[in-house]
């Protein structure tokens, strides 16, 4: 089985990269080893997340990071037998989050923030899951002087971005939301994001779009790509496939391949937890809502109140810890009546990340049809589709919609 393209990863990058190339007239076959959207696609809290311009820097204060290093905020967690393992990761996080480097990254990131909503609308409206859309935007709660203060001074950062936000008094938040629980003395509700009820469903609805319109996708282990001739071959259930070029789409694994083909590339992973929830009285949401001092999200699901924890850091496969997502649930059984967990265990997932907060998109430098499009931290499902697109462009020698050169593969 010979195509123009294999893509390695059925998430919602890879799935978003197929499409693009397939829309440009490549035959494409998309392989993992489960089913697409099964992964980290599937844990997160379904925003399409406009809003995020500024990336999430690793904090500077003292104080803040006094407060993560006693180990009890449901934000950040980890595991101290870990942290010698990354602590070369941690420290380039560290350097790329100063003003200046933290300003470069939000300048390269725009592009892809800016189109990331319109991108998912196309792909939504030819998939035909608009169902599964939701135009709300989402609400950030505060619950102190102190917290308030400091969402207020996030907003003043990104108001040169034009982003359309409500500042609201309890008062309005319970108007727009009114089940929530007394405990927020106000929000902002930021009105560009769009959200998703089910994630995976949009991934794999994107994906029964890519087969529609002629892709293949084969059940193999991306482990054993290797290079024949001027080729590259993955091993399958279905058979060996070919093909001249080769996308790792692998988020979290994408090391797995780039590191014995001998690439040093600081792919990092935060770990994170999600669980479903009832809700007490008949209580709902209207759209999701973030904690803004307890680092969690509430957001309506089709399969529940989906609560997604904070960051967790911890080795790849190291054993799941209840204590971060209880410490969020207790917070959030505050803010909304949340009913009884709807899964015997919660959901472990592992975010890609890259020190300093922008993917790897694009050639690899040493292998001739290798290709590369990974490490999109929180936001993997928000920079899918735009991601694919700006990949697509580069692949087929199209003239990509923005300057590639700050995903380059060998920028570090």
């Amino acid at each position: 089985m010979r195509y123009d393209v294999i893509v390695l990863g059925a998430g919602i990058v890879g799935v978003s990269a197929a499409l693009h190339l397939q829309s440009r007239g490549r035959s494409v076959c998309l392989v993992d080893r489960r089913s697409p959207g099964e992964e980290t696609s599937y844990g997160n809290a379904g925003l399409i997340e406009r809003a995020s311009v500024i990336p999430y820097a690793m904090p500077r204060q003292l104080s803040v990071l006094l407060r993560y290093g006693l180990n009890r905020s449901p934000e950040v967690r980890y595991r101290l037998a870990h942290l010698p393992k990354m602590g070369t990761w941690l420290f380039q996080y560290w350097l790329h989050s100063s003003p200046e480097r933290l300003l470069e990254a939000t300048n390269a990131m725009l592009p892809l923030i800016e189109r990331c909503v319109t991108e998912h609308d196309e792909l939504i409206d030819k998939a035909g899951l608009t169902h599964l859309l939701r135009r709300s935007g989402w609400i950030e709660t505060f619950r102190t002087p102190e917290g308030k203060k400091k969402a207020l001074a996030a907003v003043k950062d990104v108001e040169q971005y034009g982003l359309r936000h409500d500042v609201l008094d309890p008062a309005e938040l319970k108007a727009r939301e009114p089940h929530l629980l007394g405990a927020p003395i106000g929000a902002i509700h930021w009105r560009d994001p769009t959200t998703v009820s089910d994630p995976e469903a949009l991934t794999k609805g994107y994906a029964a779009l890519f087969t529609k319109q002629g892709g293949r996708f084969a059940s193999g282990d991306a482990r054993t790509l290797a290079q024949s001739g001027g080729s590259w071959v993955v091993t399958t259930e279905q058979g060996p496939v070919t093909a001249g070029q080769v996308v790792v789409a692998l988020g979290p694994w994408s090391d797995q391949i780039f590191k014995p083909l001998g690439y040093r590339i600081p792919l990092g992973v935060k770990r994170g937890y999600h669980m479903h929830y009832g809700s007490k009285g008949g209580a709902r949401l209207n759209q999701p809502v973030l904690d803004f001092e307890g680092g969690y999200v509430l957001t309506p699901m089709t399969k529940g109140i989906r609560l997604t924890t904070g960051v967790e850091l911890a080795g790849f496969d190291a054993a799941e810890d209840a204590r971060q997502l209880g410490q969020a649930e207790a917070l959030a059984r505050n803010l909304f009546p949340l009913g009884e967990r709807l899964e015997p265990k919660p959901w472990l997932g592992r975010r890609p990340c890259l020190p300093d907060m922008r993917p790897a998109i694009g050639a690899a430098p040493r292998h001739q049809g290798l290709w590369f499009c990974f490490g999109h931290a929180h936001h993997g499902l928000t920079l899918g589709p735009v991601s694919g697109r700006l990949l697509a462009e580069m692949m087929t020698g199209e003239a990509p919609f923005c300057d590639p050169s700050p995903y380059r593969a060998d920028r570090f």
